[in-house]
């Protein structure tokens, strides 16, 4: 009889151990989130589109992470983006998560003031933080503009940070290349070996506004 009391208590303490080394039933957190409002070059002119992206972290991993929220609770607003349609993306060793495409009804935009975000696990364990987004109501800048001819590129814009996003032949990305002059030789910029498209992502960090225009051949 001790010895089968024995043989139970140590599987379950071995079943206890396996436990808390595969889910540690922690509430996720969220470090940091933010909205951006990104104003894309059409033919009738800038439309907004909105992002939202959070820090996430949890114990048992970003993999563990099942659902993000977010609420405008004044006026009973909600977007959910499950784990798998959030986009990633890793900048310093640390990923971010969330989506490029906040919908928003024809005509409208994004209200302003406080949100709420909300991430949620697999074991349904949530956390929750508060956010203001505060763009403003029209754009602080002229939209930009990028030129590139006879091997030179110039560049019209106010925004405070510009930087040229280059693609290959195919349309896929290559580089992000921060420009120190408005004006130069395209040669003098860094463009990588294969890049033969560019446009312009014009960024005015201080309210997470940013201005992209259409690409242009390099060459």
């Amino acid at each position: 009889m001790k010895l089968r009391r024995a043989t139970v208590l140590t599987l379950a303490v071995t079943f206890a151990v396996i436990a808390s080394t595969s889910c540690s039933g922690a509430k996720p957190r969220i470090v940091f989130g933010y909205i951006g409002l990104v104003y894309y070059q059409e033919q009738d002119g800038p439309r907004e589109r909105f992002s939202f992206f959070i820090l996430p972290e949890d114990d048992d991993g970003i993999e563990n992470l099942s659902d993000l929220y977010l609420y405008h609770d004044r006026e009973q607003l909600r977007w959910h983006i499950g784990s798998d349609e959030w986009v990633s993306h890793d900048q310093d060793g640390r990923i971010w998560i969330g989506t490029r495409a906040i919908a928003v009804a024809d005509g409208e935009t994004l209200p302003r003031g406080q949100f709420r975000a909300m991430l949620v696990n697999m074991s349904g364990e949530s956390s929750e933080r508060n956010f203001t987004f505060d763009a403003p109501e029209a754009p602080r800048f002229p939209f930009p503009t990028l030129t590139i001819e006879d091997g030179n590129f110039a560049v019209a814009s106010r925004y405070p940070v510009n930087r040229l996003v280059v693609y290959d032949s195919q349309g896929d990305f290559l580089a992000m290349v921060e420009l120190s002059d408005l004006t130069g030789p395209v040669s003098d910029i860094g463009i990588p070996g294969g890049g033969s498209l560019a446009a312009l992502w014009a960024e005015d960090t201080l309210y997470f506004t940013s201005a992209f225009t259409n690409a242009v051949p390099i060459r």
